[in-house]
């Protein structure tokens, strides 16, 4: 049996969690969970708003992981 990676739920990332994306995230519920591809997109579009002093390294790996998954492990910023 072969597996589908579209017909897989995505994960979910709650903003909160992620000082620089609830910042990004700031008209939305930073407690309602969000979907990954969703947080790596806002992200790649609102990167000049990111303080990359403030990342955690938390925060930092979820970015790779996130580039890694959805942007062919790159993160398009300018």
């Amino acid at each position: 049996m072969t597996t589908n990676a579209k017909s897989m739920p995505e994960s979910m990332i709650v903003p909160n969690d992620f000082p620089e994306l609830k910042s990004l995230a700031w008209n939305r519920d930073p407690v309602r969970a969000m979907p990954a591809g969703e947080a790596f997109a806002l992200y790649e579009r609102n990167w000049r708003f990111v303080d990359p002093g403030k990342l955690t390294e938390r925060e930092t790996q979820l970015i790779r992981d996130l580039a890694a998954a959805y942007g062919n492990g790159v993160l398009l910023v300018s």
